[in-house]
């Protein structure tokens, strides 16, 4: 098996766990890979996520990103492709390059608005949402493009895998589940949720991605939910992701135990917030040993989280 197979084998039948990284507002990507090598978090993972100009703010490029990452850890690097940025030709241009370049594992996002980009008076394209890519490449995995083209038989792009994304939390629960419906009958290989906060949580969203996998019509079985895990330690980011992130609910009880720590120390802040998001950790990889870390970069911490 090359090392995409490795990766979904893992995921189907193992333990995974993948690690995001967020190029920078910058022409190289080489101090990011620096930190991910000096902190030594690579060696606990399984593969990596490269992201696509998050908040529609200017990065280095996520499929660059992912090529250079994964020369470099010789570790499946899965890259974020954004419907927000351009239309179907460049979305297959693109995904066709990188293919050349051994990157096959593509996260179809639809992508924040490009209202609050930093780049004055830019435009979203927006085709299509997430779904519109996710049938891309369901098309180059049939050896057609998406106006239906045959490629010849020497020329066809190499299996690729598609990934997407999912809310952790909402107020009904049906509209998770029609959700789910939609990316498992997109051949969605993995489906990464918002970051989950406590084991309830999780246990609910395996219960949802369940019934949303026995009710959809079609020959995906094989769709699994992978957990998204963002670990905290500051009071003030407990509070942001809860007042101000859709889809995603963190319980009182951090919020509680972080606020009380803040007001202890830094110190006792960021102790408390790494005991309760490292107990996390461990617990969900006990119930459903799936888990996708995110950061913000900060990959010492999630050094800490991973090693025992």
């Amino acid at each position: 098996m090359d090392i995409f197979e490795k990766l979904v084998d893992k995921l189907r039948n193992g333990k995974y766990v993948t690690l995001e990284t967020t190029p920078t507002h910058s022409a190289k990507i080489n101090n990011l890979i620096k930190k991910i090598e000096k902190s030594g978090a690579d060696k606990f993972v399984d593969g990596f996520t490269t992201t696509d100009n998050p908040l529609a703010k200017l990065k280095y490029s996520s499929l660059f990103g992912a090529v250079k990452i994964q020369e470099k850890f010789q570790k499946p690097v899965i890259a974020t492709v954004s419907m927000r940025d351009k239309n179907k030709i460049a979305l297959q241009s693109d995904i066709l390059g990188v293919n050349d370049f051994n990157i096959r594992s593509i996260l179809a996002l639809t992508g924040d608005s490009s209202k609050i980009s930093d780049q004055p008076n830019s435009k979203g394209v927006f085709e299509g949402d997430s779904s519109l890519l996710l049938d891309i490449i369901d098309s180059f995995n049939n050896g057609i493009n998406y106006a239906g083209k045959e490629f010849k038989s020497d020329e066809r792009p190499d299996k690729i895998y598609p990934f997407s994304v999912i809310n952790s939390f909402a107020k009904n629960p049906k509209t998770l589940v029609k959700k789910m419906i939609k990316k498992i009958e997109h051949h969605s290989v993995g489906i990464i949720s918002q970051p989950v906060y406590s084991i309830e949580q999780a246990q609910n969203l395996l219960e949802l991605f369940n019934t949303a996998k026995n009710s959809c019509k079609c020959n995906n079985p094989t769709a699994q939910l992978i957990l998204g895990y963002f670990p905290i330690t500051k009071f003030r980011t407990a509070k942001f992701l809860s007042s101000h992130v859709p889809g995603i609910d963190v319980p009182k009880i951090w919020l509680d135990n972080l606020r009380i720590a803040s007001n202890i120390s830094a110190a006792e802040e960021e102790k408390v917030g790494l005991e309760m998001s490292k107990t996390l950790f461990n617990n969900l990889l006990e119930i459903h040993p799936k888990i996708h870390i995110m950061t913000a970069n900060n990959f010492d911490l999630a050094k800490k989280i991973l090693s025992k």
